[in-house]
């Protein structure tokens, strides 16, 4: 009978190659507090891919990760007032993140983890206070929801061609699957509500149209506050009716 000898591993894979894993973490942030609250709105018209999506997203181990769901409302009133009611509540105070999804998106699984990378300076060395994932609007000529260059003025928020799995700068994103600072969200300088979708005419002066999202995001960069797009993070934006993942 054959004796079987035992052969030392080195303490595993993550031992053995110690310095790339910890460089892992140190970019992914898991060691610090990545508290999040999700808002998930809606209007009763959930498809089940976009709520699997949603349930199965990986969040980080050992963190507190609170859903939070708005029913019935105008999509402005549902992110603003549950934003608002998350400032006044002293249970969140040391949540750091807010994170924002519509009811047709599909995060990638990963998709939270990637957020909270480079929202850190993970992957750029440069800290954002908003990063959301990368999604198209709906339709054969959609544009990609990464809008405004902040190297030029006057500022704009024309959609930019993405950048290939990278963190992308820009004045304003969509709200389908954004990460947010809890720290701007209170900042009480930004114009209440937070997100207001506008659409009104002002005699002498024309019309504003506004939706929510790029409403706040232009209030926000008119105070310095940075964003951008990860483009590793590729969402998909679902239209139930055609069957379609944009």
């Amino acid at each position: 009978m054959k004796s079987e000898i035992l052969t030392f591993h080195g303490g595993g894979r993550h031992n053995r190659n110690l310095e790339r894993s910890r460089d892992r973490l140190i970019r992914g942030g898991s060691y610090k507090n990545q508290a999040t609250i999700g808002i998930y709105p809606s209007r009763g018209d959930l498809h089940p891919k976009v709520v699997g999506a949603w349930m199965n997203m990986l969040v980080p181990m050992n963190q507190p990760y609170v859903r939070l769901w708005p029913y019935n409302m105008e999509i402005g009133d549902a992110y603003s007032q549950t934003v608002e009611s998350v400032i006044a509540d002293p249970q969140f105070a040391k949540f750091r993140y807010v994170l924002t999804m519509e009811a047709d998106n599909i995060p990638p699984p990963d998709g939270l983890i990637l957020l909270l990378e480079s929202i850190e300076g993970g992957v750029d060395g440069k800290k954002y206070d908003a990063v959301g994932g990368l999604y198209w609007t709906k339709g054969e000529g959609g544009q990609p929801m990464i809008y405004g260059n902040p190297d030029e003025m006057p500022r704009s928020f024309a959609p930019q061609v993405p950048l290939v799995d990278t963190v992308q700068r820009c004045n304003g994103l969509g709200m389908g699957f954004t990460l947010f600072r809890l720290s701007m969200l209170r900042d009480p300088a930004i114009p209440r509500p937070l997100f207001r979708t506008r659409s009104e005419y002002t005699p002498g002066v024309g019309s504003r149209v506004n939706t929510q999202d790029l409403y706040f995001f232009d209030n926000a960069a008119g105070l310095g506050y940075k964003f951008a797009s990860d483009t590793r993070c590729k969402v998909g934006h679902y239209d139930q009716f055609a069957d379609i993942v944009w």
